[in-house]
């Protein structure tokens, strides 16, 4: 308890300074808020580079040190699981913390487990260390939410975010395509080697360039400033107990769990291919290493267009991200059935068709989200996106450790009778939230 109370000693939110004269207001606050915009961009796709950077060596990894299918999926999988979890309890600290400390320190600490990761050849140390390093990766979405909530009103959330959201393509892609090509030439050490000093140099950038909320910077709340009062004033800027935050605002918010429900065969979908699909071309397309990676980049960027297009459509259907989430979900499901039926000898065609689930899976993954934060307080938002996130990264450990042992006993072609089950699970989850709109 000691320990615990000193560390958010440690990550304290900045304090609330003088109000700025009113002249000075406007121009510092569109300033601002494409600061934080910008370097919250930046330091979610480099936790990406230092988390996503296994799948695509883990085949040459494995062989390197004697590791089957099923060993690496535990791997994968108790590494979902460890960032749900710390998703969950790292997202309730940062909701108490300042950004620009929290999300440093935490994208430090994850880069030296890439470091002793990296330097290892023990499979045990290496499920520690990997596990390990998915709940530190815990401490990178919150303060995102947290900075996000606090510039960025209600009525925006849904197209800001949708840009934000881009943040995941870019660090996904770009660990796909550098994780194979440094791995390619110089040994899969490298892969954890060089986004490890990446990620040590961002770090020194996240803490020069975020900033907590806008009254530490002497400007009014988000708000005033855009006469947003969705919330009363008070509720907005009361910062809440862990118990108000787990109880109040995300327990007995029973909208909250129908998403998380359905966010967990949403993130099976979305990291099937982005863990596996690598290996899979490989072992049944006669894939590359190289193509191997591409295929992660095919799925990542064709993300992008898609979340910042289906971002701004939420909103303008009155926030409904559950109706917009069911309608990307079935295209996913046909895309799915078109790499299974495609023979070996047209590579092109499954990269085609994992784009088209890169398309529509992220802007489901993104809206889930959204409608974490849409369903409670901007004091919240760590810890609601948390809760949304566990059941996801559930899913994720699920589809890791079951995709690892379908595919090592009984087959690709039962992985892919998996995957399609769960996309049709995930329609029919989100089809009871056809009607959710964010609470006013």
């Amino acid at each position: 308890m000691m320990f615990f109370t000193k560390m958010l000693e440690f990550f304290a939110p900045a304090a609330h300074i003088p109000r700025l004269p009113a002249e000075k207001i406007p121009s510092l606050y569109r300033w601002m808020r494409w600061r934080i915009l910008s370097t919250t961009f930046f330091g979610y796709a480099i936790f990406y580079i230092v988390r996503n950077n296994l799948p695509p060596v883990s085949k040459e990894m494995g062989a390197a040190l004697c590791y089957d299918k099923s060993m690496m999926g535990t791997i994968l999988a108790a590494t979902a699981l460890a960032y749900g979890i710390g998703k969950l309890i790292m997202g309730s600290v940062s909701d108490r913390s300042n950004p620009r400390v929290f999300m440093s320190f935490s994208l430090v600490l994850t880069a030296g487990l890439n470091f002793i990761f990296s330097a290892s050849h023990s499979y045990y140390i290496h499920l520690f260390l990997w596990t390990l390093n998915g709940f530190v990766q815990g401490g990178g979405w919150g303060p995102c939410g947290r900075s996000m909530g606090h510039w960025f009103s209600l009525r925006e959330r849904g197209t800001v975010f949708a840009f934000w959201n881009i943040s995941h393509n870019a660090g996904g892609a770009t660990a796909g395509i550098l994780t194979a090509y440094v791995a390619q030439s110089w040994g899969w050490q490298s892969a954890f080697y060089v986004p490890g000093i990446i990620a040590m140099i961002s770090a020194v950038i996240l803490y020069f360039g975020l900033v907590d909320t806008p009254q530490s910077e002497g400007l009014p709340p988000i708000e005033d400033y855009k006469n947003d009062h969705a919330e009363t004033n008070e509720e907005h800027e009361i910062e809440l107990s862990t118990k108000e935050l787990y109880v109040k605002y995300i327990l007995n918010n029973k909208y909250l769990w129908l998403f998380a429900i359905a966010n967990f065969f949403v993130y099976i979908t979305r990291y099937s291919m982005l863990t596996w699909g690598p290996t899979y071309l490989k072992e049944v397309k006669g894939a590359t290493l190289l193509d191997g990676g591409t295929s992660t980049m095919f799925i990542e960027l064709s993300g992008i267009p898609s979340t910042l297009l289906i971002g701004w459509i939420s909103d303008k259907c009155s926030g409904r991200r559950g109706m917009v989430s069911l309608l990307c979900m079935i295209p996913i499901f046909f895309a799915f059935l078109g790499i299974m039926l495609n023979p070996p000898g047209h590579l092109w065609i499954d990269m085609a068709l994992l784009g088209i689930v890169g398309f529509f899976v992220y802007p489901p993954v993104m809206l889930l989200g959204v409608a974490a934060l849409d369903l409670t307080s901007k004091k919240a938002v760590g810890t609601a996106a948390g809760f949304v996130g566990l059941f996801g990264y559930i899913g994720s450990m699920v589809q890791a450790q079951g995709i690892g042992y379908l595919a090592q006993n009984y087959g690709w072609p039962s992985v892919f009778y998996a995957i399609l089950g769960c996309t049709v699970m995930a329609i029919i989850i989100l089809s009871f939230t056809w009607k959710i709109k964010p609470r006013s």
